[in-house]
């Protein structure tokens, strides 16, 4: 692709609360904190910035609170670039919040998260009628779960029938009707998603995957009529599948861990960009893994999600022979 590819995303901002402790409080109990600091995010809003940030020309839909937080949220996602320009502002509901809780032990860290919606399940349709007109001047959608269903429903028959290929992260979990599977170009969920929506679990052991259950997995959603999965695997790596192909990357385990908060958001926004960039379904994969590790070794969302040439300088520092660096030239 000669030009730099042109990505809707429509879905969620979220302030993220940050706290860090050694370990997770018991119920009824308190624990002292370590480090505290706020941090935009939201999965839209994450998945959107990165995409901005390796190239892409974005566009974002969603809703804020008209609230400190709202004019923080949109200002993060205009300083990497996105086009926030139907960015809505809600006038009594707050902006969304996430409390993140961090506990760092023995050299690993691990996540909680609970999401106070607010604005964001505001979006209403004729918040999204305008793209009926306009959303085949995009070479793909991205969906995710924290807006109400009703709107990715909508965008996703918008898009199909415009023949726009849409990709819904489809976090946190959420049961998904046939017609909206069908809709589909790609799904990414992770393991556990994959799981509730398939009903096969994927056993796990560390970083070792049974393979032959997320085969079932993938079976299970391309018979749903979704052209391609993508499912992520934590320290596992992840997968990319349609019916002609199968193929799965280990983890790129050359960072130390920080906060894996937008680990997953890193990964969607970096492999549907280089993919409308003209990439290989593999050549994605390998770099979304590669933007993610970045992504897991800084703190916070949107604050940890690198830049292209940030994913580059890692690619050249690990002597990554494989990847055929020049395929992103159009994003520079």
């Amino acid at each position: 692709m000669s030009r730099k590819p042109k990505i809707l995303v429509v879905g969620s901002f979220v302030m993220d609360l940050i706290v860090k402790s050694e370990r997770f409080p018991n119920a009824g109990e308190t624990v002292l904190g370590l480090d505290y600091q706020t941090a935009p995010g939201g999965k839209g809003a994450n998945q959107a910035v990165q995409a901005a940030l390796l190239g892409a020309d974005v566009t974002m839909v969603g809703k804020v609170g008209n609230d400190d937080f709202g004019r923080r949220l949109i200002a993060s996602c205009q300083e990497a670039g996105v086009n926030t320009d139907y960015v809505g502002k809600h006038s009594t509901a707050c902006s969304a919040i996430g409390n993140v809780q961090l506990e760092v032990q023995n050299g690993t860290t691990r996540n909680r998260i609970i999401v106070v919606s607010g604005a964001n399940m505001e979006i209403k349709p004729e918040d999204v009628a305008f793209l009926k007109d306009i959303i085949d001047k995009y070479d793909m959608v991205i969906l995710q779960h924290e807006i109400p269903m009703q709107i990715n429903e909508l965008v996703a028959k918008y898009a199909y029938d415009k023949q726009v290929p849409v990709m819904l992260n489809s976090a946190p979990s959420a049961p998904l009707t046939d017609e909206m599977l069908s809709r589909l170009a790609f799904i990414s969920p992770n393991e556990h998603e994959a799981a509730d929506l398939t009903g096969v679990p994927i056993r796990k052991d560390g970083k070792q995957v049974n393979m032959e259950d997320v085969k079932k997995a993938v079976e299970a959603l391309l018979a749903k009529g979704i052209q391609n999965v993508v499912i992520t695997l934590g320290n596992a790596g992840a997968v990319v599948a349609n019916k002609e192909e199968f193929i799965y990357e280990p983890c790129i385990d050359v960072v130390k861990v920080q906060d894996p908060t937008a680990a997953g958001d890193s990964f969607v926004g970096a492999f549907t960009t280089s993919y409308c960039a003209g990439l290989s379904l593999k050549d994605s994969l390998h770099f979304a893994n590669y933007t993610a590790t970045l992504t897991v070794s800084r703190m916070g969302a949107q604050p940890s999600l690198p830049k292209l040439e940030e994913v580059v300088a890692l690619m050249q520092r690990e002597n990554d022979l494989t990847f055929p660096l020049s395929a992103l030239d159009g994003l520079k």
